[in-house]
């Protein structure tokens, strides 16, 4: 006996709670699969009885839905809820309302549905990926990890340098207005579903499948509707510079309200930040990885091969690269398309690098199997590995055209680093990505990926010995020294040849002006004895000549001239921006206005121009930036000093993001955690 049905209320405000969806809004219906969701019906007369009422349902997502390719299903109703496939349950006693449970199988294809009753009725909802429910295999098991990994809208970004890792503020705003659905339209530009909408709507059920495809949309290398188009130039016209962006809303809707346009500009952070945001908007837990000393193999020989003449400058032909440091993004899912042991976080990269199956995208490839040297596992094992593990060999070349290895001791791969759970703090997850440097587990893994160890290639200390050391206080507008400290452990005199060179570089290795150079001819070193040599590098020289990285490399080589062989260090220094400061005045509450007193003090020697600051933040500023120009230069030493209001519409720890521009600083971040009271 079919159900006369008059009406029907979603429930949206239970249903989107109860599937931790609420922060999207309440106005339409977002549930995750494998866990059930309640309508409830109003009949026109009559009651539902049990065992004699009947109701045919049918759900459907893409635009050509078919059974056999699990975008549709057709069900009826049963005594209770199976969550291992679609299946309906009347959970009310007979009468004129009935109470359905709904629940989408825990494999179920994420996406837009129309769930039709009875061939009459039917509605909208959206179906995304469940990290809350066991059968789903993007499965968590610890509400801590889901708070971070899948609910929280801002987090913490690691760049800088491995010496001296820098916390970037990010406002992730995965639940913001909009934002879903730019993210949902990201999967339908993709070329994939272009091509065949039946098959990619099918491939949604496959986590690993979306998150290729999102390391592939990312970027726009391949003219393919992608969000971010790449700039790594000094220069930014035409776009926007990627340290101007603070979070990933205004790039998602930017990208949403211009027929998918390329956003301009991107640079690894910012691509990663992108991919965190959709994936965790899609239900899938994820978070931004950073490696320090990351290496770009172009030809997949496992080796960084770096040529530099006697004056300590180095080659620029090849494209083999050492970025200082390189962001990715790691997902949480099972593999249950490789060996067992292999769940878990898989790493993928949407910055374009190079091709994979003919795409630029890389991944998802299981961290485990990086570290365990497995190069044939899916998707781009061979590329991650060497991103973490890669020998890095320098080669010096005499001005007679004669070469000879210089041993250095700087390693690819270090302080691989990721924000805390709950806390602003670095995780340094290397362990997971390789064992201890030297041990024997190492060396296996090298031999399994069938490369020499790194052990083997260390050439014997020739018995020279050159570290750098820095002096403390390097700020930005300052002038600072930094040495050279020399040895000789030999038991013979030593005479050699020191070069001490610095110049600007970019964080993806690309070395610019230089800012300080002394070549010595005649260092004569006793047996057993050292030398300290600085080297200043003064304001005057190098402001004109950094870029918004803030970072100058260092390099000393010292040759010998009785045996021809050479050492070198190298170092790259983070020079600090001021520090912005924060205050919140007013009592932070949920609809109550608030202002923000930001301060900065000038610590350069001349005025800086076209100030502005500039502040973001999921659930306090409505969605978008709120910016405040500054009127008047702000002098040397004088403050640059605003307040901005802001409403914040959640309760809860948020993150206040805030930035400030000009002229001579570039853009310094600030941020401040807020706890907004109900």
């Amino acid at each position: 006996m079919a159900l006369v049905i008059i009406t029907w209320d979603l429930a949206c405000q239970f249903n989107n709670t109860d599937h931790h969806t609420e922060l999207n809004g309440t106005d339409r219906l977002i549930v995750r699969r494998g866990q059930a969701f309640t309508i409830n019906l109003y009949l026109n007369s009559g009651s539902y009885q049990p065992g004699y009422s009947q109701l045919h349902i049918t759900a459907e997502t893409g635009p050509q839905p078919e059974e056999q390719y699990g975008t549709r299903a057709v069900f009826g109703l049963s005594n209770e809820i199976d969550d291992t496939c679609w299946s309906a349950a009347v959970s009310s006693p007979p009468g004129d309302t009935v109470c359905l449970s709904v629940c989408a199988a825990p494999d179920a294809p994420i996406g837009r549905y129309v769930l039709t009753l009875d061939g009459r009725i039917q509605f909208d909802f959206t179906l995304l990926f469940n990290p809350w429910c066991p059968r789903d295999v993007v499965y968590i098991d610890s509400e801590e990890k889901l708070a971070e990994y899948v609910l929280a809208q801002d987090g913490i970004i690691f760049r800088g340098d491995a010496e001296y890792p820098v916390p970037l503020a990010w406002y992730f705003g995965q639940f913001e207005e909009g934002i879903l659905d730019a993210c949902l339209r990201i999967l339908d530009m993709n070329p994939k579903h272009r091509r065949n909408p039946g098959k990619d709507c099918s491939g949604r059920r496959n986590v690993i499948y979306v998150t290729r495809v999102l390391s592939a949309m990312i970027n726009s290398n391949d003219r393919d509707y992608g969000v971010l188009e790449g700039c790594w130039k000094d220069t930014f016209d035409g776009g926007m510079s990627p340290m101007s962006w603070r979070g990933s809303v205004q790039i998602l809707r930017t990208w949403s309200s211009t027929s998918c346009l390329p956003v301009r500009f991107g640079q690894c952070w910012v691509f990663a930040a992108v991919a965190c945001s959709v994936s965790r908007a899609l239900g899938i837990p994820c978070r931004v990885v950073t490696n320090y000393y990351s290496a770009h193999d172009t030809n997949s020989n496992l080796v960084i091969e770096r040529y530099l003449n006697e004056k300590g400058e180095i080659d620029s032909s090849t494209r083999d690269m050492i970025w200082n440091y390189h962001c990715w993004v790691e997902s949480w899912m099972t593999r249950p398309d490789l060996p067992p042991g292999f769940d878990g976080w898989q790493a993928s990269d949407p910055t374009p690098q190079e091709k994979s199956e003919g795409v630029f995208c890389c991944g998802p490839v299981p961290v485990r199997a990086i570290k365990e040297g497995e190069l044939t596992f899916k998707y781009d094992a061979a590329f991650v590995f060497a991103e973490v593990n890669a020998d890095l060999v320098y080669t010096l070349k005499y001005n007679d055209g004669s070469t000879r290895k210089i041993v250095n001791d700087q390693k690819v791969g270090q302080k691989i680093s990721t924000k805390s759970v709950g806390r602003d703090e670095r995780e340094d997850i290397t362990h997971l990505y390789k064992y201890p440097e030297g041990s024997a587990e190492e060396r296996q893994v090298f031999e399994k990926a069938n490369h020499q160890n790194k052990l083997l290639q260390q050439k014997g200390n020739p018995g020279l010995h050159i570290t750098i050391k820095l002096s403390t206080g390097i700020r930005k507008g300052c002038d600072f020294d930094v040495f050279a400290i020399v040895s000789n452990n030999t038991e013979e005199n030593k005479k050699c040849r020191l070069v001490f060179a610095s110049r600007a570089v970019s964080y993806n290795g690309i070395i610019g002006r230089e800012c300080g150079f002394k070549d010595l001819l005649n260092v004569e070193l006793a047996p057993g004895g050292e030398r300290k040599v600085p080297l200043s590098l003064n304001y005057s020289k190098y402001c004109t000549n950094l870029t918004e990285d803030n970072l100058i490399r260092l390099g000393a080589l010292l040759i010998d001239y009785s045996t021809k062989e050479a050492v070198m260090a190298m170092r790259d220094i983070v020079l600090d921006d001021p520090e912005i400061k924060i205050r919140i005045l007013g009592e932070p509450k949920e609809k109550r206005k608030l202002a923000a007193e930001l301060t900065l003090q000038n610590p350069l020697p001349e005025p800086l121009q076209g100030c502005c600051f500039t502040i973001e933040g999921a659930n306090l500023t409505g969605g978008s930036s709120i910016a405040e120009k500054l009127a008047s230069p702000i002098e040397p030493g004088q403050e640059a000093k605003v307040k901005i209001y802001f409403t914040p519409t959640q309760s809860g720890l948020r993150k206040l993001v805030v930035d400030f521009d000009s002229d001579k600083l570039g853009h310094v971040r600030g941020y401040k955690n807020v706890i907004i009271g109900k």
